[in-house]
Parts: C-alpha cells; sequence; structure tokens
C-alpha cells in the first residue's frame, strides 16, 4: 500500500472519530471533522495524480 493510500486511511478514520464526536454533540468536533475531510481530499488530490502518471507510464512503455 502506498504511502498516499495509508494517508487518506488515517484522515478517513480520523474524520470518523470527529464525526462521532460531533453527531453526539462536540461542537468543537466538527471543526477537526472538517479538517480531515480537507486533509483527506488533498490527498485524494495526489493519489489521482499518482495514477494518472502511472497510467500514461503503462501506455507509453506498451506504445514502445
Amino acid at each position: 500500500m502506498s504511502e498516499t493510500v495509508k494517508t487518506i486511511a488515517e484522515h478517513f478514520a480520523n474524520w470518523q472519530a470527529e464525526d462521532a464526536k460531533f453527531t453526539g454533540g462536540n461542537a468543537a468536533a466538527g471543526t477537526r471533522a472538517r479538517k480531515a475531510l480537507a486533509e483527506m481530499s488533498k490527498a485524494i488530490k495526489v493519489r489521482r495524480n499518482e495514477i494518472t502518471a502511472e497510467k500514461n507510464a503503462r501506455k507509453e512503455a506498451k506504445a514502445k
């Protein structure tokens, strides 16, 4: 598993924990949940770029 995928999984776990606290009535946890979602979004964009680069490299290698 790549480091980016691990990062996404960690942020997802953090979001789940903070979302549960927020749902339970802790308003401050809502801010932390939103932060985890923002960080996850950044990591997802990085992973999308990694996938695109690998896909293009495979396509190039196959063309040769």
